[in-house]
């Protein structure tokens, strides 16, 4: 079966596709998570720091989440990248992405690392990724790292 001007779920974590037509209706994929997997709370920051960007921009919320998830020693290290570049650190960029992905990437050394793919709209059919290492703490859960990949 066929639907014309159907919305379908996307298949990365954070993101919706849509298009003129899309094949029979599959159940939408599953979101989960565990407090305990430092790759999950990156997916989880992630998606619920760009959800707040989008709904009401920078404020509170947002400062909170930093608050919740990111080391003092990042959320310093991301205040000094933001005074001289004039752009989100957690996101590096301007703006919102439109879509997120995170996969696991390694660990080892008491560390875990996550890639965050973010993805942005630059015209009405072209988009732009980031690419982003994100470095956790597996003894706390709290990101503790970020940088960009080339």
């Amino acid at each position: 079966m066929l639907l014309l001007g159907a919305t379908a779920p996307g298949i990365a974590t954070g993101s919706q596709a849509s298009g003129a037509a899309v094949a029979a209706p599959e159940a939408p994929p599953a979101r989960g998570g565990s407090p305990q997997s430092t790759v999950d709370r990156v997916a989880d920051f992630y998606g619920t720091y760009i959800d707040v960007l989008f709904d009401s921009g920078q404020g509170r919320l947002s400062h909170a989440l930093r608050n919740h998830y990111l080391t003092p020693e990042l959320r310093h290290s991301l205040a000094r990248w933001e005074a001289t570049h004039q752009k989100d650190g957690v996101l590096r960029a301007t703006g919102v992405p439109t879509a997120w992905k995170v996969v696991y990437n390694d660990s080892g050394m008491g560390h875990c690392w996550s890639r965050v793919t973010l993805t942005w709209k630059v015209a009405e059919n072209h988009v732009r990724h980031t690419h982003l290492m994100i470095q956790s703490d597996i003894a706390t859960r709290l990101i503790s790292g970020l940088k960009v990949e080339k």
